[in-house]
């Protein structure tokens, strides 16, 4: 994964974590103002993660699988 963003994109996965995390927690943490470097929108369009509402109507973000063998072959657990 030589492209800057790509190595963002991780970070951004292995931030949420495996639990999904509240959208404005995530938004706030990873808004981005620089269009060089569109990390959640480049997630959002991979597929590699899912924004859902849960059973309380709060809006959550979560790794996808997809998301997570991503996460697995680059950067395994130790």
């Amino acid at each position: 994964m030589p492209d800057p963003v790509d190595a963002l994109i991780l970070d951004l996965l292995e931030w949420i974590g495996p639990r999904p995390r509240p959208y404005s927690e995530v938004i706030d943490g990873w808004r981005t103002s620089c269009p060089r470097l569109p990390v959640w929108e480049d997630a959002n369009d991979r597929g590699l993660i899912a924004v859902r509402r849960d059973s309380n109507g709060r809006t959550l973000v979560a790794v996808t699988r997809s998301g997570e063998e991503l996460l697995a072959r680059h950067r395994p657990r130790r």
